[in-house]
């Protein structure tokens, strides 16, 4: 039987694993890598390659976080992949998003320098595209695409759109989302749009910020893994 003060020191070891996670999460290139994973499972030369970071550090970081078992790896051929460890690794990294624009101030700026949209026009946004009304284009790299999208939703990725306008109708408004609300790329798209003379805006919800909101993402068909059932990957508080 645990004596009583072997049991509250026992106790007061959780802190210990508990702050193994925090450690993890202490660096602002950790969680950026961690928020691309949440995009889908990415190869270190991907990952550093989206990340704009090295390959040493970026290997070093996953590392970090692989330790603390956020984070899985598997070796494909001569790449190493990396994926979530679990769902609830995406979920806590929204929480954590969600605590830094309630107690943040320098949050309000960034949110307003980048377009995050206030909650009325998002979901006015959003029933538009649950309805099918407007053309949906998905901005983020191919890979990303592939992992899972908007059912409906055109892979354009950003450095291709301004070559593939014609592939646009004109008489529907477009409709550009990228990874979430704090990614630049879709209101890049949507100025784009703009300038060529197109009805556009953005939708500042990422693949993964969507799993309560009754939008289930798509998956294009790959010879491996099989797609995940991203309602089961619970993405934080809904925006």
């Amino acid at each position: 039987m645990i004596m009583i003060g072997q049991a509250r020191a026992r106790a007061r070891s959780h802190y210990g694993e508990l702050a193994r996670i925090g450690k993890a999460l202490g660096s602002p290139n950790r969680l950026l890598l961690l928020d691309l994973l949440r995009q889908g499972a990415r190869t270190v030369e991907s990952l550093a390659e989206a990340a704009g970071i090295s390959m040493a550090n970026s290997s070093r970081h996953l590392q970090q976080m692989r330790s603390a078992r956020l984070v899985s790896a598997e070796r494909k051929g001569k790449h190493v992949e990396y994926r979530l460890a679990d769902g609830r690794v995406s979920a806590a990294f929204g929480t954590l998003r969600d605590l830094a624009e309630a107690l943040l101030p320098e949050m309000d700026r960034l949110r307003r320098e980048l377009g995050v949209l206030e909650p009325a026009e998002r979901e006015e946004i959003l029933a538009q595209v649950r309805a099918g009304a407007v053309t949906l284009l998905d901005v983020r790299p191919p890979e990303e695409f592939l992992a899972g999208h908007l059912p409906g939703a055109r892979s354009v990725p950003l450095p291709e759109l301004p070559r593939r306008l014609r592939e646009l109708p004109r008489e529907r408004e477009v409709v550009a989302y990228c990874r979430g609300p704090y990614c630049p790329m879709a209101t890049e798209a949507a100025a784009l749009l703009r300038a060529a003379g197109y009805r556009a805006r953005h939708l500042d919800l990422g693949v993964p910020d969507l799993s309560r909101r009754r939008v289930r993402p798509s998956a294009s068909p790959r010879p491996r893994p099989p797609p995940v059932d991203l309602d089961t990957r619970k993405a934080g508080r809904p925006r």
